[in-house]
């Protein structure tokens, strides 16, 4: 786990060592641990390293082999060993323990469809001096991230959106993704960033830029699909077959030279997670496997009491951290810089805290429950998405023992039924909450509602869509930015590639049964885990205690907002600020976030 850096001179100039390592050092915190750089022609690779894997200078990237490649990697490829294995027989021979050569290997063998071959989590850039040019490429549902930028006949590319900025001059908005995330709460579903001109490698693509003629070919090398045979299977193969994926996802992740431990909310996810991860752990090391829990000061949604019982019956050593208001105050702008672009709630400084406290604790390595409720169909909307295929004679029975098993009422699993499929219904009522003037309130800002509208009548269309556009890029990308802030590789078992496609393909009965969402796993953990865990009906998630921290900062959120330029071009300020007191936590949240990420970025409207 790493960060990575590269500049491309389309003028075929030399690579200016300075420019390359400033930017380079803009994301030490991905890689304290080591750095280096190679040059060539045109070309500049820079790494920043994380030991995890092979802690010896033989993992030292950028890293060549066969004096034909080189690379800077930022991720993990969890079965290298597997493909070592199958490598050495078809003459392959290798220097270190690393997962990094072992990608290298797989490219001169197998060229672009070694990505098929690869399970886990990666960007990366791979010179061929041979054929000058380069081979870039991300995973396949963007869990490492990857921007590049045009600029002065320059091609630059890096693992932050702060290395393509100009820390001497504004930088200018993309006023349409500003606008269009107010209006819509969406962010992070397309090749654009909050900032003119920088753009997000796409997840499951990869691009073979040629440094003579600097053409590019950008190809999607992976579409989740959804294999209808499993719909007619016996439920017990099913179980079965999830059961084993499962496990040897968490087997799989659990490889590594360094510590690793697991993010405990209290939820079903993460105490899966952590019950199997320390059942492996714990048979194989001498310490106890850590865990780490973020604990609300507001009762009413603080689950520490949850990740304790967890604990207590998976003999894990748990550490709980209890961010405070102060502790908020302190690091607002520090957050706002680490995740570069506006995001939805405070609650992602409870994420920040669980990293700095695994950082002090040496934990390098941890695991996170991210995409369980993506794969499995783990939120309340998804359960009013099914509706859609009852026969009427069922709806009422269906509708009861809904609410019945989750925290939704009957009217509210109406109501999510009715609002989410409706795009008009939901257009206006996002038009008429927001507080834009009204000739930034343009329909074409609402194209992903009206998407998600219609993939809200087949289950199997929106599940496809909130994990490839709607829902799991933003949390990737928080998760991201706060973990490796504080040099801390997460990863995300339920993200297994193979379990994924197995998830997405299962028939819905063994997903949601009886108002009971991701039934399959709890079946899975029901002997591993207290009931009081397995059978619960509400869940947080390191949730912030939003409504006092945001209450207590309300005077200097006012202030900050009334003093934004940018959103004085957009918005109503008075509106705002009279009105402020009747705004959801959420839309408090959001104009003032966006009032302080002007500041820190110095953003500015391009004239």
């Amino acid at each position: 786990m790493c960060g990575i850096s590269g500049i491309i001179n389309k003028n075929n100039e030399a690579v200016d060592i300075a420019s390359l390592q400033r930017i380079n050092d803009l994301i030490a915190h991905r890689g304290p641990d080591d750095f280096g750089f190679y040059f060539y022609k045109n070309i500049g690779l820079a790494h920043r390293r994380l030991s995890i894997l092979d802690l010896s200078s033989l993992g030292h990237q950028p890293m060549s082999y066969k004096e034909r490649y080189w690379i800077t990697y930022n991720g993990e490829v969890y079965n290298y060993l597997e493909l070592r294995d199958e490598l050495i027989p078809l003459g392959y021979s290798f220097k270190s323990s690393s997962d990094t050569e072992v990608i290298m290997a797989a490219y001169d063998c197998w060229g672009v469809d070694c990505l098929q071959k690869f399970n886990g989590m990666w960007s990366f850039a791979i010179l061929d001096t041979i054929k000058d040019e380069v081979f870039f490429a991300r995973d396949r549902f963007g869990v490492k991230p990857l921007y590049y930028r045009e600029v002065n006949d320059s091609f630059v590319f890096g693992s932050e959106i702060k290395q393509l900025l100009n820390d001497q001059k504004p930088n200018p908005v993309n006023q349409n993704i500003l606008l269009e995330g107010m209006l819509t709460h969406v962010d992070n579903h397309t090749n654009e960033t909050y900032f003119k001109d920088v753009f997000n490698f796409l997840p499951a693509h990869y691009m073979i830029y040629n440094l003579k003629s600097n053409e590019r070919v950008t190809q999607k090398y992976y579409e989740l699909k959804i294999n209808h045979s499993y719909r007619n299977r016996p439920e017990i193969e099913l179980q079965e077959t999830f059961d084993s994926l499962l496990q040897d996802s968490i087997h799989l992740r659990l490889r590594s030279d360094v510590t690793v431990g697991t993010c405990l909310s209290g939820g079903l996810d993460s105490s899966a997670i952590s019950a199997i991860a320390a059942k492996k752990y714990n048979s194989e090391a001498a310490n106890k496997f850590i865990a780490i829990n973020a604990k609300s000061t507001d009762q009413s949604n603080d689950e520490s009491m949850f990740a304790k019982i967890v604990a207590e019956s998976s003999s894990i050593d748990l550490n709980v951290v209890t961010p405070s208001y102060d502790d908020f105050v302190k690091v607002i702008d520090e957050v706002i810089y680490t995740q570069e672009e506006p995001f939805g709630s405070p609650s992602m400084f409870m994420g920040w805290h669980v990293f700095q406290r695994a950082r002090k604790l040496g934990c390098t390595v941890m695991l996170n429950g991210q995409g369980g409720d993506e794969i499995l169909l783990g939120y309340e909307r998804y359960f009013s998405s099914t509706l859609s295929l009852t026969r009427p004679i069922h709806f009422t029975k269906q509708i009861l023992s809904q609410s019945k098993n989750s925290r939704l009422s009957i009217f509210s699993t109406l109501a999510y039924f009715f609002y989410f499929r409706n795009s008009k219904l939901r257009i206006q009522r996002l038009k008429d909450k927001s507080l834009l003037k009204n000739k930034f309130k343009d329909d074409r800002y609402f194209s992903i509602i009206k998407k998600s509208a219609e993939t809200f009548k087949n289950v199997d269309q929106m599940q496809l869509f909130e994990i490839g556009s709607f829902q799991l890029p933003h949390l990737l990308r928080y998760e991201d930015r706060n973990s490796m802030r504080h040099s801390i590789e997460t990863r995300l078992p339920f993200l297994d590639y193979r379990l994924v496609e197995l998830c997405i393909s299962l028939p819905l009965s063994v997903k949601i049964r009886n108002g009971w969402t991701k039934f399959i796993l709890r079946k899975a953990v029901e002997n591993i885990l207290p009931k009081r865990i397995v059978w619960r009906k509400n869940k947080f998630g390191f949730e912030a205690p939003e409504k006092i921290w945001l209450s207590n900062y309300e005077k200097f959120m006012k202030k900050e907002i009334q003093s934004s330029s940018l959103l004085s071009q957009f918005c109503h300020i008075d509106q705002i600020i009279s009105s402020f007191s009747k705004l959801s936590l959420k839309d408090k949240w959001m104009y003032f976030n966006i009032a302080r990420w002007e500041k820190v970025y110095n953003v500015i409207v391009e004239s």
